[in-house]
């Protein structure tokens, strides 16, 4: 662990964000990061207050990043970059020629066009990034991990992936529609709901299976109010002869965020839901169906790390994203230390290229009304060493 907190600049991010608190709250909470500068907003009222609101000193505070990353570049650890997906590229590349470390939201990028840029750019200066992928924070997910690595499920044979949303078909109590990011209003050659969610999907199926997707035949529609695809319909083909089905959607209302994965396997099966994290549902081969939660002997999720309070007192969403953040923390001192880093909870810039490669296919897929072969990618392991 490190000596000190790791010291952060965030780029966008602010109060007016949609995950800048989050990051704000999530890396701060294990003490092992302290924001100390940022570009927050374009805009110079909501720039300052939200550094007032972080606790950023005045004079660290930037109307632009660039001029930010030229003044603060010896005294910062990593960058976040927490601006919408279409203005990463420049972004990431920029800091990872600058040698400044870099966490980034995801999607990582906006096309796997992109996301070679940046590798190429990472590869070239041995930098460091990692991509934001909280889900996978979630204990309870760490722990089916574990069960499918020990071959407690047997076999995976195959599995069902969604996350339907509601926020493009809701309205509120006066009977208005919402009113999205702009950027989200506007579909690039992936549709911006696959970089909402379906990179969420993909990386969890990963992260789980540690298996890789090889053909897909996708269906897309636009159901909400605005117009954009807002939902998506996938069947795949993965390694290891495994099957999979594949929705996710912001036009189903009665879904917050209705998150489920249900993995089955020769000998049991297991399903999770985010509205429900703390819990994970195994159904075995004869029968028998098992709870597991905080509270039972579990292989990870017990782990005093992730038992900030005992089972019991449910552990939500920032805390899985603090658990991420401690893991980038652990993988970039590694890489202070020895230019290499190592981890089976961090991704770098491999798995979001399969993912956009991915999503390419499901769109070609949808166009030619055919399955689609994905390309290959030389790596997508977890962290780059």
């Amino acid at each position: 662990m490190s000596a000190r907190p790791l010291a952060l600049a965030f780029i966008g991010g602010a109060l007016d964000s949609a995950v800048g608190y989050t990051h704000y709250s999530a890396c701060r909470m294990d003490g092992r990061w302290q924001l100390v500068a940022g570009a927050f907003s374009e805009d110079p009222s909501i720039n300052r207050d939200s550094a007032k609101a972080y606790g950023v000193a005045t004079e660290r505070v930037y109307d632009d990043w660039s001029e930010m990353i030229r003044q603060e570049q010896q005294q910062l650890d990593a960058v976040v970059i927490l601006t919408p997906t279409p203005s990463h590229q420049s972004i990431v590349c920029e800091c990872l020629a600058q040698g400044i470390a870099v966490i980034c939201e995801k999607a990582l990028a906006a096309s796997s066009r992109e996301i070679e840029q940046i590798l190429a750019t990472r590869d070239k200066q041995n930098g460091f990034l990692a991509v934001t992928y909280n889900y996978s924070g979630y204990p309870m997910l760490r722990e089916l991990r574990s069960l499918i690595r020990s071959g407690k499920l047997g076999r995976i044979l195959h599995f069902q992936a969604e996350m339907p949303q509601e926020g493009f078909r809701r309205v509120d109590n006066q009977g208005e529609k919402p009113i999205p990011q702009a950027w989200r209003l506007h579909d690039g050659e992936i549709p911006t709901i696959y970089l909402d969610l379906a990179v969420h999907l993909h990386q969890l199926i990963h992260y789980l299976t540690a298996q890789h997707p090889l053909e897909v035949v996708a269906d897309q529609a636009n159901y909400g109010w605005f117009d954009v695809i807002d939902n998506v319909s996938c069947l795949c083909r993965y390694s290891e002869q495994i099957m999979g089905q594949i929705w996710f959607s912001k036009a189903a209302l009665g879904h917050r965020n209705g998150l489920k994965i249900r993995i089955y396997g020769s000998d049991a099966s297991a399903e999770w839901l985010q509205t429900n994290p703390e819990e994970l549902l195994i159904s075995h081969a004869d029968g028998r169906r098992q709870i597991l939660d905080r509270g039972e002997t579990t292989e990870v999720a017990g782990e005093t790390r992730y038992s900030r309070f005992k089972a019991g007192h449910p552990a939500g969403f920032i805390e899985a994203f603090a658990n991420l953040y401690q893991d980038i923390a652990n993988g970039l001192t590694s890489y202070q230390q020895s230019s290499q880093w190592h981890s089976d909870e961090v991704f770098s810039g491999e798995l979001a290229l399969e993912g956009a490669r991915m999503f390419e296919a499901m769109t070609s897929s949808f166009e030619q009304r055919q399955w689609v072969s994905i390309a290959a990618n030389p790596s997508s392991s977890s962290s780059r060493d």
